[in-house]
């Protein structure tokens, strides 16, 4: 991967940081998601675990991250496995992996 590759790729996906904005806040800068709710109608505060915080990111960002690999034709490849990482890499058509989340 050349750094060039690297810039592009990082302009391209900050030309969404509006819509990963728009999917976790509200218009008043407040989280989007304030909890978890069972069948029963129960709510539940969502902790301050990292786990539990960046999955929830991880989900609601999801549908950007396809946008903007269909956009700009690159593939998205996940991990194997839930607890290894990158957990989401981005390759270009001729093989290249640009950015690893």
């Amino acid at each position: 991967m050349t750094n060039m590759n690297q810039d592009n790729f990082q302009k391209q996906l900050l030309k969404h940081s509006e819509d990963f904005r728009n999917i976790l806040e509200t218009p008043n800068g407040d989280w989007s998601v304030k909890g978890f709710i069972d069948i029963a109608k129960n709510i539940y505060t969502i902790s301050v675990d990292t786990k539990v915080i960046s999955k929830i990111i991880e989900l609601m960002m999801f549908p950007v991250f396809k946008k903007f690999a269909d956009e700009n034709n690159y593939e998205m490849i996940f991990s194997a496995e839930q607890n290894h990482y990158p957990d989401v890499t981005f390759i270009t058509p001729k093989k290249e992996k640009l950015l690893l989340i």
